[in-house]
């Protein structure tokens, strides 16, 4: 049971760490502005595509709700003791992956830097992203808890990337001191190809 502790602390604390820098990344676009960190590199995409910049802010602003609604769902202590907020917070998780974060992450994946190897790996993992979501949702509908538990792991490892993209960029640019342009085509496949991976293998453990 301490080894069990353990690492439920460390994942906590691991979490806590990179949302908390996910939620300062998402307050640098407040108050709502063109030109401020990433943006500033793009814009071409949001001069010359009206849909850009209301899409790219939908995507940003909604990840931070999906991360944090999705993390709970993991929670052994929630799914036993509150069985209510654990199903309110998967209507909140799924609702924000299907209409808002996965639908704009696909968009803005499209004009991804890094040429059609970044594009690809982004609309492949939106693609992923949606299909593993809503799967899981009409096999809870159906009552297939186990088979829900699989494709919510799939779902929440394609959730994460928006941490682990950030995390190897850094890695590599420390590292590795490559171009920009094979940054983006590097982290665009493996910022969730790996997190996949984990997730079949807790999957396999676990499940």
């Amino acid at each position: 049971m301490k080894s069990i502790s353990y690492k439920q602390i460390a994942w906590l604390l691991f979490f806590t760490y990179f949302f908390i820098l996910m939620v300062q990344i998402t307050l640098r676009y407040l108050p709502l502005s063109s030109k401020v960190s990433f943006l500033q590199i793009k814009q071409t995409e949001v001069t010359g595509i009206k849909a850009y910049l209301p899409v790219f802010y939908v995507h940003v602003y909604s990840a931070i709700f999906v991360l944090l609604a999705g993390f709970t769902q993991f929670n052994a202590k929630i799914l036993t003791k509150y069985p209510k907020i654990h199903q309110w917070l998967g209507y909140l998780y799924v609702s924000f992956v299907l209409l808002l974060a996965s639908p704009s992450g696909i968009f803005i994946g499209w004009f991804a830097n890094g040429g059609l190897t970044a594009k690809t790996s982004f609309i492949i993992l939106g693609v992923l992203w949606f299909w593993f979501t809503l799967k899981a949702t009409l096999l809870i509908l159906e009552r297939k808890i186990t088979a829900h538990k699989k494709l919510m792991y799939r779902s929440f490892a394609l959730a994460t990337s928006a941490i682990t993209l950030r995390l190897w960029k850094v890695i590599l640019v420390y590292l590795f001191h490559p171009a920009p342009m094979d940054v983006y085509q590097i982290i665009a496949w493996l910022g969730w190809i790996p997190n996949l991976l984990i997730a079949e293998w807790l999957i396999r453990k676990n499940i």
